[in-house]
């Protein structure tokens, strides 16, 4: 049954069910209890079935460990990624295997010192492995010195004409270069390699749609979407596309299939609440507005809770006085403002504008005159001389704002979205030396 599993493990991952293969080989790794079995419904059992495992026999394996590093990569959860790989190369200082993938996570990361370090490593264990050449180009391609990033990337080719990742990141490289004919050339081959490669298909998309081509972009985003049905940055893709075939209702389609498969960068966030807008749709709006708002606050949080809530209660006060306000969170402040005000929230509304106070942009003058105006209507509101009425009709206002604040947060989605980190000062020293070491003659 050992190689039943494996085989089933290799199969999620090369149908991307990752969650799947990360489940059996958790269980290969830490073992299974009586109660952990196979169902065979299917062959008419009932309540019976097979243990896979009574004991965690596959502890120290370094291919299980591998796997569940690629299987996390693969769901973007580089962090547990990151930690898989680092134990792999503790327990194994010379593998290689697999360690081009962490360079990717690497360079996603910009962590330019840890990937100067893998390459160095790389280049001492064995020059003349894909693998290496390919970690050296993603350390080039960090430095912004795509031709140099190429060149690494052909020699991984000339040692193995069949390795994929080669393929497809000299793509991506010849898109940095403007130089959509060997772009479109370098997926076609990888494509060739494995059909399978939602990658290059994806890139073949975002190739075409930079030369404006959008029916073909389409087709491709289709393709790589086919395979990453639950990844938000395929559907974005395709919603972009409908966008610029003017095809709004498909587009809005395609973003709210972004949102409900995680739109963790907020992107599909931010275009429904702009199509959403522009059709009349206030409510809706609003929503995608104040989700806009609740991904901003949660990005920019040092500690995010691990269920993915918020420090403290889950309240509108708490995200619209804690984000950080740039342009896309002030034009999102100043519809809720205009929005809470049309719903007699003066409360709320004044709040949202007081943080476009701080922006320097058009919003800010646009937040003064509504400020203005939303102050002369509670002080109307609260006028007529009786000052304890006043008063009152105050914190009726309040409270009335609050609970509809809370009632639109409720109704709001709101996820995590992993950090991104950064290299450090030091980066620079550090590839400096080993950027010596990485010259060979091929």
């Amino acid at each position: 049954i050992g190689c039943i599993i494996f085989f089933c493990v290799h199969l999620f991952l090369e149908n991307q069910v990752n969650e799947n293969a990360i489940m059996v080989m958790e269980k290969l790794i830490h073992g299974t209890t009586a109660t952990d079995t196979i169902d065979h419904e299917t062959n008419g059992g009932a309540g019976g079935g097979e243990i896979l495992s009574t004991t965690g026999m596959f502890v120290q394996s370094p291919y299980i460990q591998s796997q569940l590093a690629v299987a996390h990569y693969n769901l973007r959860d580089f962090d547990e990624a990151q930690r898989h790989f680092i134990a792999l190369s503790e327990r194994d200082s010379l593998r290689l295997d697999q360690m081009d993938i962490y360079s990717n996570i690497l360079y996603v990361k910009e962590d330019r010192v840890s990937l100067s370090q893998l390459a160095h490593r790389a280049v001492k264990i064995d020059k003349y492995r894909p693998e290496t050449c390919c970690i050296v180009g993603n350390y080039y391609s960090l430095k912004a010195q795509h031709e140099k990033a190429v060149q690494y990337f052909q020699r991984a080719l000339k040692l193995d004409r069949s390795y994929l990742s080669a393929w497809t990141l000299m793509g991506h490289e010849y898109v940095e270069m403007k130089n959509t004919a060997a772009a479109i050339e370098a997926y076609r081959r990888a494509v060739d390699i494995n059909e399978r490669d939602y990658r290059a298909w994806y890139g073949l998309g975002q190739t075409y749609e930079i030369l404006n081509m959008l029916f073909y972009a389409l087709f491709y985003f289709n393709k790589a979407a086919a395979l990453r049905p639950y990844d938000a940055r395929m559907w974005c893709a395709i919603g972009n596309c409908y966008l610029g075939l003017d095809r709004r209702a498909d587009a809005i389609r395609s973003y709210e299939r972004a949102v409900s498969n995680n739109d963790g960068e907020g992107i599909a966030t931010k275009k429904l609440a702009t199509l959403y807008r522009e059709d009349g749709d206030v409510e809706r709006a609003a929503r995608c507005y104040l989700r806009h708002l609740e991904l901003r606050f949660q990005a920019q949080q040092v500690n995010p809770s691990p269920d993915g809530g918020y420090p403290g209660e889950n309240d509108l006060e708490v995200v619209v006085n804690s984000v950080q306000v740039d342009a896309q969170d002030a034009e999102a402040l100043l519809y809720l403002a205009y929005y809470h005000r049309d719903n007699g929230e003066f409360e709320t509304a004044a709040m949202c504008c007081s943080r476009l106070l701080e922006y320097p942009g058009r919003e800010k003058e646009e937040g003064k005159a509504l400020l203005r105006e939303i102050r002369s209507r509670m002080d109307r509101r609260g006028g007529g001389g009786d000052k304890e009425g006043g008063g009152g009709t105050s914190k009726r206002g309040k409270s009335s704002s609050s609970r509809n604040s809370r009632r639109m947060m409720d109704s709001s989605m709101s996820m995590d979205r992993s950090r991104i980190g950064g290299g450090n000062d030091n980066s620079l020293d550090s590839s400096a030396v080993v950027e010596s070491s990485f010259e060979f003659s091929p």
